[in-house]
């Protein structure tokens, strides 16, 4: 909490570089708190069982800076795609805490320069694949929160993505579950329309295993339902198949 005043009255006196400094500033006081009270459960957030793993306030900060990337590709700040992100975080931080992070992402978004090679190399470091495949989904849906995808917005993701090292075929798969296009079971499921029913049963257990929202436990619920919904995707996509071919 200690992090989101300093934040707060960072940017009341010096503006955006105040928030910035008081967020970080903040951050370390919180951290040294946690650590006394043996407490911190945001510390859960994005646990990893390795010793440098990204702190929560950093993934948050990391997260909304790619948000405003995404949010600004066409070239226009869309309100839905704001109100997507603001509930979003709301439900996965509660109202206080995301209330308090939209002060600063509202300055980030006019701003800020952002490196997504450097947000993305440090996240590609310090997380999960999985994790990272959950926040492809999570840019996916913030462009689509208008209800269309644009070109940009694409190839936006897709330079994120590469920088996360996501792979080709599995941000194939993310995309061709926010468009509806004739061979969008068989992207999801990253085969070929010519496989046979052995291979699509196959690549349905290989998928429904990736993409098992088992794998995001360590995540807030927020992003365990975007699991689910991924998981959901591939399920849809298996049963049009086996409708379709007839097995």
């Amino acid at each position: 909490m200690i992090r989101w005043i300093a934040a707060i009255l960072g940017y009341t006196f010096f503006r955006f570089p105040g928030a910035i400094l008081g967020f970080l500033l903040g951050s370390l006081l919180d951290n040294l708190t946690s650590k006394r009270t043996g407490g911190g459960s945001f510390q859960q957030v994005f646990q990893q069982q390795r010793r440098d793993q990204v702190s929560p306030a950093d993934f948050e900060l990391n997260l909304l800076s790619l948000a405003s990337l995404v949010i600004k590709a066409d070239g226009t700040v869309n309100q839905s795609e704001l109100d997507y992100v603001r509930q979003y975080f709301v439900h996965a931080y509660g109202a206080e805490r995301a209330n308090a992070t939209f002060r600063v992402f509202n300055d980030v978004i006019k701003k800020r320069q952002i490196s997504a090679s450097n947000i993305c190399t440090l996240l590609r470091s310090r997380t999960r694949y999985e994790s990272r495949l959950q926040i492809l989904h999570f840019l996916f849906s913030i462009a689509n929160a208008d209800g269309h995808v644009s070109d940009r917005e694409v190839q936006e993701i897709h330079r994120i993505s590469g920088f996360l090292g996501v792979q080709y075929p599995d941000f194939e798969s993310i995309k061709a579950m926010f468009f509806k296009n004739p061979d969008r079971a068989y992207k999801i499921l990253e085969i070929d329309p010519s496989a046979s029913i052995n291979e699509i049963k196959a690549a349905y257990r290989t998928m429904a295993k990736k993409y098992h929202p088992d794998k995001l436990q360590h995540m807030d619920e927020a992003y365990q339902q975007g699991a689910e919904e991924k998981f959901r995707k591939v399920q849809e996509a298996y049963e049009q198949l086996q409708k379709e071919r007839g097995f």
